[in-house]
């Protein structure tokens, strides 16, 4: 028995170590996107040590001269540039950023799913199609555009907000002063939820397509309802998917929708206090100043990006201690 257990473990070894022809195949299906991941995601990475550098072009010199020869040591030096204003203007930064991306990431999964659930259990496909499709479009409408949508919306002088205010016999409101700062909140979190649903929702509809049937039909013989189905059924068999994008969702905590809180608000000063994140910051930080300083735009990048990748490990170690299973790795 000893010998037979030899000779099928030196078998599947061999059988493992041999490249063959499918394996030939699912390489070269694989290669361009290795390539491009090599192109244009790890050659650019060395391109961070600009975060540490008080990098300057040389006139008639490449991008690689500039940055080694022309460009001196700073430490980070260009880090400070982020904490350089008052501890008030900090802590709203980062208060914002982290805040608004916990709402999000909350709502980004519980709305997707009930709505994908809800699509799924109509009756009339093509209802569910239009419904779809009509929830996915905001999707693909740049901010710019949404920007321009909101502003017709809530003007001072000819928005639709304050002539029907103004119908009713109510004082019109000046939406891009102090006075609407407690709304602007929930108007943030609403056109967020406005144009990244729909795409959130296809993910899981997906997902949903590849529950067997039999389950279902299972249930309905055994007497089960819709909400029993769903919540012993759906619900379960989504899990997986529910919690990688979760998790994902956690790596981008430090970052923000810079079209989102830039254009929306249209860079208020009377609005700072509720549409600053660590992008606008960033953004304003730089165009105000005189010269252009590419050492902060990399000290920003860096630093979301060493944040974010911790947050998304510490996040996928507790649930890879809850249920192994669920852990994207």
């Amino acid at each position: 028995m000893t010998k037979e257990k030899e000779l099928i473990g030196k078998t599947a070894k061999k059988g493992r170590t041999k490249f063959t022809k499918d394996d030939l195949q699912l390489f070269l299906l694989s290669l361009p996107t290795v390539i491009w991941y090599i192109l244009f995601c790890y050659l650019p990475m060395f391109g961070l040590v600009i975060a540490f550098k008080k990098y300057k072009v040389a006139p008639g010199k490449g991008f690689i001269w500039s940055l080694f020869k022309n460009s001196d040591w700073v430490g980070f030096e260009n880090f400070k540039f982020l904490f350089a204003n008052n501890k008030t203007t900090t802590f709203n930064m980062f208060r914002n950023t982290v805040g608004y991306n916990l709402i999000f990431i909350i709502l980004d999964v519980v709305l997707p799913v009930t709505l994908a659930i809800m699509i799924s259990n109509l009756r009339s496909q093509r209802l569910a199609k239009v419904t779809q499709t009509a929830m996915f479009l905001p999707h693909f409408m740049s901010w710019v555009v949404a920007g321009y949508f909101v502003f017709s919306f809530l003007s001072t002088d000819n928005g639709l907000v304050n002539r029907i205010l103004l119908n009713l016999g109510r004082a019109p409101v000046k939406w891009y002063q102090k006075d609407a700062l407690p709304f602007w909140p929930y108007f943030l979190i609403f056109l967020h939820i406005w144009k990244t649903m729909g795409y959130s929702m296809v993910v899981y509809l997906a997902s949903l397509n590849g529950i067997d049937g039999t389950y279902y039909e299972a249930a309905v013989i055994d007497g089960a309802t819709k909400w029993q189905q769903t919540k012993y059924i759906t619900i379960p068999l989504m899990k997986n998917i529910m919690i990688i994008m979760f998790i994902m969702a956690v790596g981008k905590i430090f970052n923000s929708d810079f079209g989102l809180f830039y254009r929306t608000t249209r860079n208020s000063n009377s609005l700072t206090s509720v549409f600053l994140t660590l992008d606008v910051y960033v953004y304003n930080a730089l165009f105000n100043n005189p010269r252009p300083v590419f050492g902060y735009i990399s000290a920003a990048g860096f630093l979301q990006s060493v944040l974010g990748c911790i947050t998304m490990v510490i996040a996928n170690t507790i649930v890879r201690h809850v249920d192994s299973e669920s852990a994207l790795f």
